[in-house]
């Protein structure tokens, strides 16, 4: 990973070279006026889609984040945070836990760049990731159809492996797993650290992950998630 240092602020990288990238790859206006937007996911806040240049050497879609608060702390700044040091910023966090993840072999998004703007004592920042061909998240999935027994002991099996690694994922939820045909990913590790392996902070993640999609049967009754698809879960997760 290298990083660029400007007075505005910093940009870290992981693949494009330093005299293409900018701050403004950082924003949905450049993009849109490039006509590279081919999408977006709306929650909270809307997460943008992009194709890149060829010209910066790759093809594949990106995905283009704004870190957002959440929470009481939304209602005194939807987006800035006190500055304590570069790679203490959110984003910076995210990438190098992506970066290191991915070296490593794990099922996680590429990770290309992080910005971070500064702004007196607090910073404003945006992480681009790459996107996952042929994904979908599981409550999206669950929508339309149900998995196998296998599938969800895959899935366990997939969460014991991050959690044997240390990896702690602070926000494990239905919709931050993403599925394609033969693989499970994790993704949106703001907030993220690899611990010291221990079953309490691994069994609340699980419990997390049980209440989200207990949550999205609540909304959607149709949703194709039962208890004996939990235990199937579980069953993966113990064989790791």
């Amino acid at each position: 990973m290298q990083i660029i240092i400007s007075p505005q602020g910093a940009i870290a990288f992981c693949h494009p070279t330093p005299d293409t990238i900018s701050s403004n790859w950082f924003t949905m206006e450049y993009w849109q006026q490039k006509s590279a937007i081919t999408g977006s996911s709306k929650g909270r806040y809307t997460t943008w889609f992009v194709k890149p240049d060829l010209s910066v050497g790759d093809d594949n879609q990106w995905v283009l984040r704004h870190y957002y608060r959440g929470g009481l702390m939304e209602k005194l700044s939807k987006d800035s945070y006190l500055y304590t040091g570069l790679n203490k910023t959110r984003a910076f966090a995210e990438l190098a836990l992506l970066v290191r993840l991915y070296n490593e072999g794990f099922p996680v998004p590429k990770p290309v760049a992080a910005n971070v703007e500064r702004h007196g004592l607090h910073y404003r920042a945006d992480i681009i990731i790459e996107r996952v061909e042929g994904a979908q998240d599981l409550v999206a999935k669950l929508s339309k159809s149900s998995m196998s027994d296998s599938q969800w002991q895959q899935l366990g099996s997939c969460i014991a492996q991050f959690h044997q690694r240390g990896v702690y994922h602070a926000d494990l939820n239905a919709k931050n797993i993403l599925i394609t045909e033969d693989q499970f990913y994790l993704i949106d590790f703001d907030r993220g650290e690899i611990r010291n392996p221990s079953t309490k902070w691994q069994t609340a993640n699980l419990e997390r992950l049980e209440r989200s999609f207990n949550k999205e049967k609540g909304i959607l009754s149709t949703l194709h998630f039962t208890q004996e698809n939990w235990q199937a879960l579980m069953a993966g997760y113990s064989k790791g």
